[in-house]
């Protein structure tokens, strides 16, 4: 945690330097700004072009709208301007920025007006302010004009203010992008007169304008909402400035308030007074407490004061912030605000009267508020006084001098150890005095540094008693009769005060220590688990044990069942019970996207708090959490990591469900398109055939007498390789729907593979009469153990398969080896080969039906059959390139029949 002199920027001023940095390269944006129409936005963003211009700078009028005014026309014919881009609209015809001719021309500066026009349909963007991002992204300058009804965030406001509702906006975000915002202002009176005059509208539009935005009260209220933007964007720039330099602060440029409370009762008193100060002032406030180890032991009562006063600031509008500090808790009030830039501190009065424990713990640590008044120098401090009846309560007991029974029980027992290991020192005449009271502060030591500072000043007070009546004479007596005893007693007391106010806070800090870890390994643990989830049970698992574990709390997670009543699908450490008015929390939770339950507005008397699991498009469930403290459950800071847990399982389930849907998509995707290669098979590869042979049959049916024998002869032909061809093609697809359901039963037998390569030559005797095919096998090479049928019509699809695509005249040929217990079996061709990246994919169902009409007639399934044939002989296939990098090679290998592959061994 930074120290309150630490002179380094914050790490969020280099975030913002790393969001500038990626923006470089785009142009910058300058906004004249006005409270209405007729101020002078665009009569002054025309005149900073001029000057522009006359320092040399390449300036273009994009598009300027003059409304008629001669004068403000008059002073654009210095400048260029590009034309306009014509639209044709319901028999108009609309002039509108032509972004592509500004683009082409690519001036430095381009002026741009009226930033929140709706552009006409059909144009690139719907809104002008979308052409403008684009030209500044290309890295073009953008002068532009914009009258504050036009801001999106304040269209609510513009609306109570004029009654009437304004369309066309833009959002604030490009208000943040703008580099410069130039304010253009004149005085409700003056504005009236230009528009009597006729200096803003055509004469017939000037009493609908009097009766909508310009009337005197009206134009007030616009006036002081242009300046507060420009106020609260000149503010923003100076907090940047000061972040991004280490500057401490504070500026009393615009003032800030800040609230600081902490469990004293008057909490509540402070927000109220604070609120009442920012609403007299118009400020924005802040309210601040600051957790240190001490506030760990707190009873819950005392917890509750600052819970429920932090509730309260965000009910009445106010930013809460929780701080944390080891022990300089004023220190951390006083760094963050200078950060923020706050000029006025309001603070409780000091308690005057506090016990004379307290007072004595006192003495070691200042109280914040007199830290505040004594170092607070450069802030203007208010000091609230409560009402006596609220300074007259219960203080809260000091959590300091707080422990459980044990402690103190444990004091004891360590007193009388000390005491009995010091007998044995204390007759032993070489050893000093001193030693005895060392022995006694080692166990006040271990007092504090196990049970904290109550018990370890028990222990000092015990031991104190302890040293007197045993160790000082006379003996066993509580009277003292020298004095270097009272001073050896007053230094023992002194020593175990301090020893044990170090101790306590050492085992607090300690524990603070031990439960962040906790956390920081929790967290860290569940970003894992959620990251590599891959399922929303998963996720959801995770969320739920994670929200217990960090918050300690019971979790739920409910989301909708197909008819939407909410059901719990997750729970730790189990699923409960829910009551009715659990259930109707939880049912407001996610009908209407708001927290329900104990602690909020809604059904507060519930045992359950619910939070609505949502994203931006859609409510995916509720998380409710039961917290054991019921107070914690209070507690915004406790409040804003369930929300922030919230949204990271939200996050994580709408990711697990679209790569669901993404998943199903592609299998939607690979199933149409196997679909659609199989219209196309079926529709044009499988009825080309069936045509040819219904022709050819048709012919010799009506030519009686009149064919030849030849020709005769040459239809008979043609309609019987066409038969087997759609033989075959009919074959594939039955045998590729067999290896998909696993009913191909190959019959295996011992098989001679020229056997199988003569009836494939047969078979392939018109498809081959272009090619010679070329079988190289040695005699001597074992008979395979194979399907002969299955695998010689393997082999024929792969044979018919090179002979479409290698050219006419050339070989196929066809090698086989012996290659130890396997025969590989390889067909090459000499056509254009086959792209080492599609080696692969040549083997997937219909893949050549993807590369287009130019290829050779085919279905696709030829490859993937030969696959599937021989893998389910226990080989493989593959796809190589041809010998010397030419044509392509299928090969594929097969098994040896089993009493020949032992002697090829």
């Amino acid at each position: 945690m930074p120290s309150p002199h630490d002179d380094r920027p914050p790490p969020e001023s280099f975030l913002a330097g790393a969001r500038g940095e990626e923006q470089a390269g785009a142009g910058r944006l300058k906004i004249f700004l006005g409270a209405s129409p007729g101020v002078g936005k665009t009569f002054a963003m025309i005149e900073e072009a001029r000057v522009r211009q006359r320092a040399g700078r390449d300036v273009v009028v994009a598009l300027v709208e003059t409304h008629g005014r001669a004068e403000t026309a008059a002073l654009l014919d210095t400048l260029e301007q590009l034309p306009r881009r014509q639209v044709d609209y319901r028999g108009q015809v609309l002039s509108e920025l032509d972004v592509d001719a500004l683009l082409a021309r690519r001036p430095a500066i381009a002026l741009i007006d009226e930033l929140a026009h709706t552009n006409a349909p059909g144009s690139r963007h719907p809104k002008r302010w979308q052409d403008v991002v684009e030209v500044l992204d290309a890295g073009i300058d953008v002068v532009t004009t914009l009258n504050i009804q036009h801001v999106e965030s304040l269209n609510d406001v513009v609306a109570r203010i004029t009654g009437v509702r304004v369309q066309e906006t833009v959002p604030d975000q490009i208000l943040q992008r703008a580099d410069q915002i130039e304010l253009i202002d004149l005085p409700p009176e003056e504005l009236i007169k230009r528009l009597e005059d006729g200096k803003v509208y055509v004469p017939q539009q000037i009493g609908r304008a009097l009766d909508n935005f310009f009337g005197k009260g009206k134009l007030t209220a616009l006036r002081e909402l242009a300046l507060r933007t420009a106020a609260s964007r000149v503010d923003a720039e100076m907090l940047d400035w000061m972040q991004a330099h280490a500057v401490k602060g504070p500026w009393p440029a615009e003032e800030r308030l800040l609230v600081c409370i902490n469990e004293a009762p008057v909490a509540r008193s402070l927000v109220r007074a604070g609120k009442r100060m920012a609403e007299r002032a118009r400020l924005p406030w802040i309210v601040a407490t600051v957790l240190t180890p001490r506030h760990e032991a707190l009873p819950s009562d005392a917890r509750a004061v600052t819970t429920e006063a932090l509730r309260l600031a965000e009910s009445l509008g106010a930013e809460t912030v929780v701080l944390r500090a080891e022990t300089d808790a004023a220190g951390e009030i006083l760094r963050y605000a200078r950060q923020r830039n706050v000029s006025r501190l309001v603070i409780g009065r000091p308690r005057s009267q506090r016990s004379w424990w307290q007072r004595l713990v006192g003495a070691f640590r200042e109280p914040v508020a007199d830290r505040l008044l004594d170092d607070a120098t450069d802030f203007e401090i208010t000091v609230v006084t409560p009402h006596a009846r609220v300074e007259r309560r219960k203080a809260v007991a000091d959590p300091w001098l707080q422990g459980p029974w044990q402690g103190y029980a444990t004091a004891c027992g360590a007193i009388v150890v000390a005491t009995m290991l010091a007998l044995p020192i204390s007759i032993w005449d070489a050893v000093p005095g001193g030693a005895i009271s060392a022995i006694y502060l080692i166990a006040v030591l271990m007092v504090g540094a196990r049970w904290g500072l109550g018990p370890s000043l028990a222990a000092g007070a015990l031991g104190s008693v302890a040293y007197n009546f045993f160790y000082t004479p006379p003996y066993y007596s509580l009277h003292i009769n020298r004095s270097e005893d009272v001073v050896s007693i007053l230094v023992y007391l002194l020593g175990a005060l301090f020893t044990g106010t170090l101790a306590g806070r050492l085992k607090a800090q300690v524990e603070a220590m031990r439960a962040a870890q906790r956390r920081t390994e929790t967290l860290y643990d569940f970003a894992r688990k959620i990251a590599s989830a891959t399922q929303t049970d998963d996720v959801l698992w995770a969320a739920a044990f994670h929200i217990a574990a960090t918050l300690d709390c019971q979790s739920l997670i409910l989301m909708p069942d197909a008819a939407g009543a909410l059901q719990q699908v997750q729970g730790h450490p189990t699923i409960a019970e829910l009551d009715a008015r659990a259930e109707g929390a939880a049912r407001w939770a996610f009908e209407k996207n708001e927290p329900a339950g104990a602690g909020t507005a809604t059904l507060p008397m519930a045992e359950w708090l619910f939070v609505p699991l949502a994203t931006a498009s859609s409510i995916l469930g509720v998380i409710g959490v039961r917290f054991r403290d019921r107070q914690r459950g209070l507690d915004p800071e406790t409040r804003r990591l369930l929300l922030a847990v919230e949204d990271q399982v939200a996050v994580a389930v709408e990711r697990t469900r679209l790569a669901g849907e993404l998943a199903n998509a592609r299998v939607s995707a690979e199933g149409e398109k196997l679909r659609g290669a199989l219209l196309n098979s079926v529709s044009h590869d499988l009825r080309t055939p069936l045509v040819t042979v219904i022709g050819a049959v048709s012919s010799l049916a009506e030519t009686d007498g009149v064919l030849g024998a030849a020709d005769r002869r040459e239809l008979t032909m043609t309609a019987l390789d066409e038969a087997r061809r759609l033989d075959r093609y009919v074959q594939n697809l039955l045998d590729m729907t067999r290896l998909g359901h696993g009913a191909l039963a190959p019959k295996r037998a011992a098989v001679d593979l020229r056997e199988i390569l003569g009836v494939v030559r047969t078979d392939l005797e018109r498809v081959l009469a272009r090619h010679r095919l070329v079988i190289e096998t040695p005699r001597d090479l074992p008979p395979l153990h194979v399907d002969p049928v299955l695998i010689g019509q393997a082999i024929a699809n792969i044979v018919e398969n090179a002979a479409k695509y290698a050219p006419a005249g050339t070989s196929i040929t066809i090698a086989a080896r012996a290659d130890g217990a396997m025969a590989e079996i390889a067909v090459t061709d000499e056509g254009p080969g086959i792209p080492e990246a599609e080696r692969e994919r040549v083997f997937d169902l219909f893949h050549r039906v993807a590369e287009g009409d130019s290829r050779p007639a085919g279905t696709g399934l030829g490859l993937s059959i030969v696959r599937g044939l021989v893998e389910a002989h226990g080989g493989t296939a593959r796809a190589e390139a041809g010998p010397g990098g030419r044509g392509a090679a299928i090969v594929i290998r097969l098994p040896f029949a089993p009493a020949c592959s032992d002697l090829s061994e």
